[in-house]
């Protein structure tokens, strides 16, 4: 299965039309933790280990590349508020770690278009093109960051799964400013390839 799913993957570059699951959740609340599984709080309870774990692993081959980076790869980045505004961006994924001996330990990709809006007490945020599509609610967490739950559509699909639906699918990850126009969607532990992916989001038009 998983097999089957990673060369799905690579099979479309570019679908940017993604048909919802009605609530994404099975049941509407706006607190993560009545929506979330066991499986994902462990994954975000355990969110710094993986960063240093991946990073340790990415830099074995990529240091200049991490160290160019800069606060993007830098686990205590994260600012305080705002959250992120609705709108159009620019994101950009980089995988650091292996998941298994035969992955690379640093994929850089090159940027994509995503979409953040309301989705009724919430928002939704869903990246809409590439071979790795995230599409999932953002839920209010503290001071510093707010809890992205969602679901990865793969190649040419255009139906995304509900959260829960398929384990395998499920992403879950953090929220986080880290600079007056940027923010990063930290997914810890995704079921793929890597053991940490960062997505940058950039507002369209906005500089670094």
């Amino acid at each position: 299965m998983r097999s089957l799913l990673i060369a799905t993957a690579f099979a479309c570059a570019g679908c940017d039309v993604i048909e919802q699951p009605n609530g994404l959740i099975p049941r509407w609340t706006t607190n993560f933790k009545q929506a979330i599984s066991e499986t994902d709080r462990v994954r975000l309870r355990d969110w710094r280990k993986t960063f240093e774990t991946a990073l340790a692993d990415a830099r074995k081959s990529h240091p200049a590349e991490i160290a160019r980076e800069g606060v993007l790869l830098d686990p205590d980045s994260a600012l305080p508020g705002p959250a992120i505004p609705d709108g159009m961006y620019n994101c950009r994924v980089i995988k650091l770690g292996a998941r298994d001996p035969d992955n690379l330990t640093y994929v850089t990709y090159p940027s994509f278009l995503c979409r953040v809006h309301a989705q009724r007490t919430l928002q939704r945020l869903t990246k809409l093109s590439g071979s790795q599509r995230y599409v999932g609610l953002i839920f209010p967490g503290d001071a510093i960051r707010n809890i992205f739950l969602g679901t990865l559509v793969l190649g040419d699909e255009t139906r995304a799964l509900q959260y829960q639906q398929d384990d395998e699918r499920d992403v879950a990850g953090f929220v986080e400013r880290i600079g007056p126009n940027r923010w990063r969607l930290l997914m810890p532990q995704p079921h793929f390839e890597s053991r940490l992916d960062v997505m940058e989001l950039v507002p369209q038009g906005a500089t670094r």
